[in-house]
């Protein structure tokens, strides 16, 4: 179940940056209304895919998916926007991640 969380988690985050990506291009740099309808339709992808959690908790689905948008931002900007992070950028990613484990699979 571990695997098929961490797909959906992996997923969410691409579908949601995605979505604020394709909002920002269209309203902030003049993309158009066609990437402004990319985005609405991926960030209701996102929606859909966080319900797909195993777990049936809300605030504990959206909580440690916060981490994984925190590291899935990071590696977007490196892929689409040449940020080079720093160490404290990486080693944040690492805490966030660590919550992410915490908050999901930790034994109760």
């Amino acid at each position: 179940m571990t695997g098929r969380s961490i797909a959906l988690f992996a997923a969410a985050a691409l579908a949601e940056i995605a979505g604020v990506y394709l909002i920002w291009a269209s309203l902030r740099e003049g993309k158009g209304p066609l990437a402004l309808a990319g985005g609405a339709v991926a960030l209701v992808l996102y929606g859909v895919l966080a319900t797909r959690q195993p777990s049936n908790s809300f605030g504990q689905v959206l909580a440690a998916y916060g981490g994984v948008f925190v590291v899935g931002s990071l590696l977007w900007g490196i892929a689409f926007d040449g940020f080079t992070p720093d160490l404290y950028d990486l080693a944040g990613a690492v805490v966030c991640l660590v919550g992410v484990g915490l908050i999901m699979y930790a034994p109760r």
